[in-house]
């Protein structure tokens, strides 16, 4: 065992700036967006659904001919008025066999448009329940370091309002996109086949839209990278304002939370509007043009109309169809708009599909042949940092039914130690066996289905209490659920509540007490049966009696079991076979309670810190004779009210309160 006493590393932190949460909490560093390779691969999560890709585009471009097929038709209409007029008498019944076939042409415009917008909202509904699945699945191929070094809000932000985000630019560009596309070749085709001039005119203003749309296009992109960046770092703010919500109370850092969300949501508005702007004059611009080339072809129309070169129902169409061209036009300008604020959120849920994910379970995986628990550490290293060591060569043998007590400083590398075992970080060198199995040939599930832990800040969901015992183990019966929460003593308050063992739990729980809570975490940990049980200060947020009856009920559970129990309370480790004390991610002493006390080493320090009051550390009395001392202090004088001195409980013992919880 290393006996290296360096500073020890904590694991690495959020790398960001201060936020109200405490260091460590602020906004990812911002990337640069590439909007090219980001696009492609937005438009590739669509190859699935190729086939109805297909469709829509078939079905559009019958919507599309049919429309443009329109206009056409009704010049004749116009024609046929014109030239009645002009002679004195109108073919009405030609006029009505033109207008029958105009409103026919419509009717089946509109009918195929409704198909296609149809098959589309499936094609993009599916296309991000797949993205949705892929992200939840890569969560879960997560490493711990991952979620250690990312703001919670933030990853939540990519889960729900980017991919919603990318749900909504789906939906609308593709639609109009295959419609704007299709409706600009198909009126062009219609425009050369009345006149080839006045289609050249209106052929001006594509570059010049296109020209303007690259331009404002450059400058709105990263604006929309920062928009959904400070989007991410609002909802990071919120998710810790509302989650420690009574500290801020307590602390009163009610202003300092104001201003801090202020600040954010001032500069979220701030990247949004610049965005917004921007991107927005995109349509404006493109219908400025338009309505130059609208000018010049009423103008040059109206010349070729006097000059008998063309009909008037020819014009009209023209013209009509001058409108519609700059319509598409002016959507596909808008679209940029959509499309860079989608890009930037798929590049967001891109970065996270890409972060690195855990090592994969080995194939074939070993299983170990037996099930009694024995634990051994072989020469294991391990650091968070590459140069700062943490834990360097220790070896631990851990016999089966034994209790090991792990105590020591902050950040002397307890609970790191569990995490190791667990396999929420790997080793760097060294390894470590169950039952003679190195957990490293072992998958993940195998691993955990064989331990069970207990933190020291509780998890439940939003459920019953009944379902979060059962939680530990699927499979579990009723009787064994029930003997979990008497083991666990949850039975004694849970009938106080209005449904029982039914009682539903809100999203934080916070219908029942910590201590409560802490008792229910303790109950699912009981009805998992584990081979290797992991108490990470789990009795800390209970009362006093309450831990001595917790205490009695997990030594029936550790029998025959392995057991690790990280404690700063000392008093609740005496009767563990074998102390551990760790300073600097060395174990420096082991031994039983007895033993530690008599070699008066590093465990009699920490033991004696803890029940004995330091007189060199108490402020001396004031001085009521001396002025300068200030106002005298308080005194009892009530008749027969004699204060105490408040003194310090013997050692091994706790006050013994049941109505008052241990934070």
């Amino acid at each position: 065992m290393s006996e290296t006493k360096q500073a020890t590393p904590r694991p690495p932190q959020r790398q960001h700036g201060p936020g109200p949460g405490g260091p460590g909490m602020g906004a990812p560093t911002e990337k640069a967006m590439n909007f090219k390779a980001s696009g492609l691969r937005l438009a590739k999560l669509l190859s699935p659904e190729i086939v109805l890709v297909w469709v829509v585009i078939v079905l559009g471009a019958g919507s599309v001919a049919l429309s443009v097929a329109g206009p056409k038709i009704l010049g004749n209409a116009t024609t046929v008025i014109f030239e009645g007029f002009l002679a004195g008498g109108v073919d009405f019944e030609r006029l009505h066999r033109i207008l029958f076939w105009v409103i026919l042409i419509y009717i089946g415009s509109a009918l195929l448009g409704l198909a296609q917008g149809y098959i589309l909202n499936e094609v993009t509904q599916r296309t991000v329940y797949r993205l949705r699945q892929s992200v939840e699945d890569k969560i879960h191929r997560l490493p711990l370091s991952y979620f250690d070094t990312h703001q919670r809000g933030d990853l939540l932000s990519r889960v729900t309002n980017d991919i919603d985000n990318i749900s909504q630019t789906l939906q609308q560009t593709l639609s109009q996109l295959f419609i704007s596309i299709l409706t600009v070749l198909g009126i062009l085709g219609m425009m050369f086949s009345i006149s080839w001039q006045l289609a050249l005119i209106a052929l001006v203003s594509i570059p010049l839209t296109a020209v303007i749309v690259a331009q404002i296009a450059k400058r709105s992109q990263p604006e929309f990278v920062k928009q959904w960046k400070h989007t991410g770092d609002l909802n990071s703010q919120i998710e810790e304002g509302y989650t420690g919500h009574a500290l801020v109370k307590v602390f009163g850092r009610q202003q300092e939370s104001k201003a801090v969300f202020a600040r954010k949501n001032e500069e979220l508005f701030e990247a949004s509007f610049r965005a917004q702007f921007i991107s927005g004059i995109i349509m404006p611009s493109a219908m400025f043009i338009g309505n130059l080339v609208y000018v010049a072809i009423a103008v040059v129309g109206g010349l070729k109309v006097a000059s008998g070169t063309m009909t008037l129902g020819d014009v009209q169409a023209f013209i009509q169809y001058s409108r519609q061209f700059q319509q598409p036009i002016s959507q596909l300008g808008s679209m940029a708009n959509l499309l860079q604020s989608g890009v930037a959120s798929a590049e967001r849920v891109f970065e996270l599909l890409d972060a690195d994910e855990q090592g994969a379970d080995p194939e074939p995986a070993a299983t170990p042949d037996d099930d009694h628990g024995r634990l051994v550490f072989e020469d294991v290293s391990f650091r968070y940092v590459e140069d700062k060591p943490l834990i360097d060569h220790l070896d631990l043998t851990v016999e089966p039914g034994r209790t090991v007590a792990i105590v020591g400083p902050t950040g002397a590398g307890k609970t790191t130690l569990v995490n190791l075992i667990m396999r929420f970080y790997e080793l760097n060198s060294g390894r470590i066996t169950l039952d003679g199995t190195d957990i490293a040939s072992m998958t993940r599930r195998d691993l955990r289905s064989r331990t069970g832990m207990v933190l020291q800040d509780t998890w439940l969901f939003g459920g019953t209490i009944r379902d979060n015992i059962a939680y530990g183990r699927t499979d579990a019966t009723e009787e064994e659920i029930l003997a979990a929460a008497k083991a666990a003593y949850v039975d004694r308050f849970v009938h106080s509540l209005p449904d029982g063992y039914d009682t539903v739990l809100d999203d934080d729980a916070t219908n029942i007490s910590a201590g409560e809570r802490q008792l229910i975490t303790i109950a699912r940990a009981f009805v998992a049966q584990p081979q290797v049980l992991i108490l990470d200060e789990a009795t800390s947020s209970v009362d006093t009696r309450t831990e001595l009856l917790v205490q009695r009920a997990m030594a029936k559970l550790r029998r025959d079991r392995t057991a690790f129990v990280i404690a700063h309370r000392l008093s609740t480790i005496r009767d563990a076979d074998l102390i551990l004390v760790m300073e600097h991610g060395s174990i420096v002493e082991q031994g039983n309670h007895a033993q530690l006390l008599e070699a008066k080493g590093a465990y009699a320090r920490l033991y004696e810190a803890q029940f004995a009051a330091p007189i060199d550390e108490v402020e001396p009395p004031i001085d009521p004779v001396d002025p300068s001392a200030g106002e005298a202090p308080t005194t009892f004088d009530a008749p027969g009210i004699v204060p105490e001195p408040a003194a310090p409980p013997h050692r091994g013992e706790e006050l013994d309160d049941p109505d008052v919880e241990r934070s």
